[in-house]
C-alpha cells in the first residue's frame, strides 16, 4: 500500500485511563475500506459493546464514499470486530465485573492494506485525574521550550 491511515482517538486518553490495549480487525462492507484508506473516518464518539459474546463498534463514522453508486453504505453502522474468543471473553468478564468500558483508540491500516481498530480497556477520570494531566502537558511543553532555548 502506498499510504497508512492512522486515525486517532485524542479524546480517549484525555477521558480514561487505558489499562490495556487490544488490535481488533473490523467487519466491513461495500466501500467503507476505499473511505478509510482516504482517511474519511472518526472514531471520536465511538465506543465498544458487547452483544452475545460479540464485540461491536458502535457510532464509528465512515463517510460514505463520494464515488460509489447506490450500492453505497451507511455512514454511521454497528461494525463487528474480530477477536480471539480468549480475548472477547476476559474482555466480557472485565467489562462486568470491574465496570471498566471499552473505547476506540486509533484506527489505522496495516501492510497488507486491511483496516483494524486498536481499543482499549479504559477505566473513566475524575475531573482532577484530568486537571492534572493537563498540568503535566503544561509543565513538559514549557520545559521543552528552556531545553530549546538553550540547545
Amino acid at each position: 500500500m502506498l499510504k497508512s491511515v492512522n486515525i486517532l482517538n485524542k479524546r480517549a486518553r484525555f477521558d480514561y485511563e487505558v489499562i490495556d490495549t487490544y488490535t481488533a480487525g473490523i467487519v466491513l462492507s461495500g466501500t467503507e475500506i476505499k473511505s478509510i484508506r482516504l482517511g474519511k473516518a472518526n472514531i471520536t464518539e465511538s465506543f465498544c459493546e458487547f452483544s452475545k459474546l460479540e464485540l461491536f463498534a458502535i457510532n464509528t463514522y465512515i463517510e460514505e464514499y463520494s464515488f460509489g453508486n447506490q450500492f453505497n453504505h451507511k455512514s454511521r453502522s454497528e461494525r463487528k470486530l474480530l477477536l480471539n474468543k480468549k480475548e472477547l471473553k476476559s474482555l466480557h468478564k472485565s467489562v462486568q465485573a470491574k465496570g471498566l468500558t471499552i473505547v476506540p483508540l486509533k484506527l489505522f491500516t496495516n501492510e497488507k492494506g486491511l483496516a483494524k481498530l486498536q481499543i482499549g480497556l479504559c477505566k473513566g477520570k475524575k475531573n482532577y485525574d484530568k486537571r492534572e494531566s493537563l498540568k503535566e502537558q503544561d509543565t513538559k511543553r514549557d520545559l521543552d521550550r528552556i531545553k530549546k532555548a538553550y540547545n
